[in-house]
């Protein structure tokens, strides 16, 4: 049997054979050459176009030595991951566990002559690494540092950054080869890896990391500035380029999947917004700001341009721009990229994010779904991203409310949505692709042991929504927001080198009664407590604490 890349690349040598003149002959010899430029990037059957970016020439990842790092196994690892509990809620507990059985049991070794710098954790899906699922993967997978270095699962990509700035977004697991040609429509996006790095910054205050990706992820943003925008500096993509592959955005004389359509995509627009805020943050960290100075010129432009353009204050909605400059009607899950943007007051945000609580768009069985419920392409069955509830979107959302403050509405969001995902496992014992908007199921032909991006439920869902934890080791700060009633906690919770922290809720007869906290820790922080009606601020002084 065929594998899926022996069938890409027949496609692939079909679509060139099929533009030559009628008559023509293909010997075997022009058979090779065109798989092998359909599939091979850089080769020597391209010629060289490349204008190298100064920020490559610091890339340390792409001539870097291989690193091996084995999985300990779950076994093992669980005598340092962290420990979670919660009363009256043991399957919140066995979904945590059964998360990181399946990660350990995912983590893989590169290939011989892969040109893959390190050890990882796999995407799940058909053997490749996926930027933006690796992406998803690293930000609850962080939580297991003191175990396995998984954040080191990007530096892949690194390795693979072209002279001019450019990776791709989905690159051969068996060779190491890109999967598209830099110039290829779909060939990569979303751009959302700083937020990973940045969280992980945040979370451990790793600076020689940071010193290290500044360069790369910087050339990688000048490169999609320079390759993927229109004259007016708006941004451009494709289904698959967005990730989100059969959403109905396009007319119909376009690809769904691999065309850019001539549209300006609303939400590689706000990423870029959103990263660019990142990249400048970063600068700063690493006094490098005045080289990226243009990116401050590029966030007015883009600010304004998506206000005029994609924002309907009637609708009170985002939406993408069509070709002939009008603003498209579908009201995709996308949007919510807004979320980690300014470009909103308050009343206007308010009436954006209320579309997350109408039952006859996002507010079904198991919210949110990636096409709403109203439109003509909603499947109840998810199919893919017309309806499909993705671990990866919602955490996105989840987080953004929480970043704008509504907090209250994240946790709501958040419980709907682990409680779903738990029913799903309590009837099939493991964790999928996606889910189905309609029904506690996985969505259609969704592929099963999905960890994989669908890990963030079990672990960063629980840990940063239903529990309210957020640490800052840069800071010195953790921030709780207790929203449960029930006793609940989590022990060896890591921050910083070599901080760790258990911390423990006690039950409460109503969310406006103010928490009883107990916390032990071997380093000096700040306790930044909220829950409804209050706040409050307490030291943390090495030993035990009580608040």
């Amino acid at each position: 049997m065929k594998s899926r890349r022996d069938f890409l690349k027949n496609s692939a040598l079909i679509a060139m054979a099929s533009a030559l003149p009628v008559g023509t002959k293909i010997l075997a010899q022009d058979t090779e050459v065109l798989q092998t430029s359909a599939t091979r990037s850089g080769n020597t059957n391209y010629k060289n176009t490349y204008i190298r970016n100064v920020f490559v020439s610091e890339n340390e990842f792409r001539n870097a030595a291989a690193i091996i790092t084995n999985s300990p196994g779950f076994e093992k690892a669980k005598e340092i991951l962290p420990v979670p509990f919660w009363t009256n809620n043991q399957r919140a507990i066995d979904m945590y566990w059964k998360t990181w059985e399946i990660a350990f049991r995912n983590i893989k070794n590169p290939a011989e002559n892969t040109g893959f710098i390190s050890s990882y954790l796999d995407t799940a899906y058909n053997g490749n690494i996926f930027m933006w699922d690796s992406t998803f993967i690293t930000m609850f997978a962080r939580y297991g540092s003191r175990a396995y270095p998984f954040q080191k699962t990007l530096d892949n990509f690194y390795a693979k950054q072209h002279p001019d700035g450019f990776i791709c977004r989905e690159i051969w697991g068996d060779s190491g080869e890109d999967c598209f040609h830099r110039y290829d429509p779909v060939s990569t996006g979303p751009n959302i890896i700083p937020w990973s790095e940045m969280e992980y910054f945040e979370h451990f205050a790793d600076w020689d990391r940071i010193h290290k990706i500044f360069p790369v992820l910087s050339g990688y943003y000048q490169w999609l500035k320079l390759n993927r925008t229109w004259k007016d500096g708006s941004y451009w993509s494709s289904g698959w380029g967005t990730g989100m592959d059969n959403q109905p955005r396009l007319k119909r004389e376009y690809n769904p999947l691999f065309s850019h359509g001539h549209m300006t995509w609303l939400d590689t627009n706000l990423q870029q917004l959103f990263i660019g805020k990142i990249l400048i943050d970063l600068g700063f960290f690493v006094e490098r700001w005045q080289e990226i100075e243009d990116i401050e010129d590029e966030q007015k432009l883009l600010k304004k341009y998506i206000k005029e353009h994609m924002w309907n204050p009637e609708k009170a909605f985002f939406f993408d721009r069509q070709a002939d400059g009008k603003q498209g009607d579908f009201m995709g899950i996308g949007a919510f990229w807004a979320l980690w943007t300014d470009l909103l007051d308050k009343n206007e945000m308010d009436a954006f994010v209320a579309h997350l609580k109408n039952p006859e768009t996002f507010l079904r069985h198991h919210p949110v779904p990636s096409t709403p419920a109203n439109h003509e392409k909603y499947q109840a069955e998810g199919r893919y991203w017309q309806g499909g509830v993705w671990a990866p979107t919602n955490f996105m959302i989840l987080s953004g409310l929480k970043n704008k403050g509504y907090d209250k509405m994240a946790f709501e969001l958040g419980m709907k949505h682990h409680q779903r995902v738990g029913e799903v496992f309590d009837k099939t014992g493991t964790f999928w692709e996606y889910y189905a908007p309609e029904a506690s199921d996985p969505g259609l032909l969704a592929r099963p042991d999905f960890v994989g991006w669908s890990g963030l439920v079990p672990i960063a869902v629980l840990i940063e929504i239903i529990f309210g934890l957020k640490a800052n080791a840069l800071r010195k700060t953790i921030q709780w927001d207790v929203q449960l009633t029930d006793e609940f906690g989590i022990e060896r919770f890591p921050i910083g080198d070599e901080g760790m922290l258990s911390l423990k809720c006690a039950a409460r007869r109503s969310k406006g009664e103010k928490p009883k906290i107990e916390i032990t820790s071997n380093t000096a922080l700040k306790l930044l407590l909220s829950w409804e009606g209050g706040k409050a601020t307490h030291d943390i002084l090495p030993g035990k604490n009580t608040f």
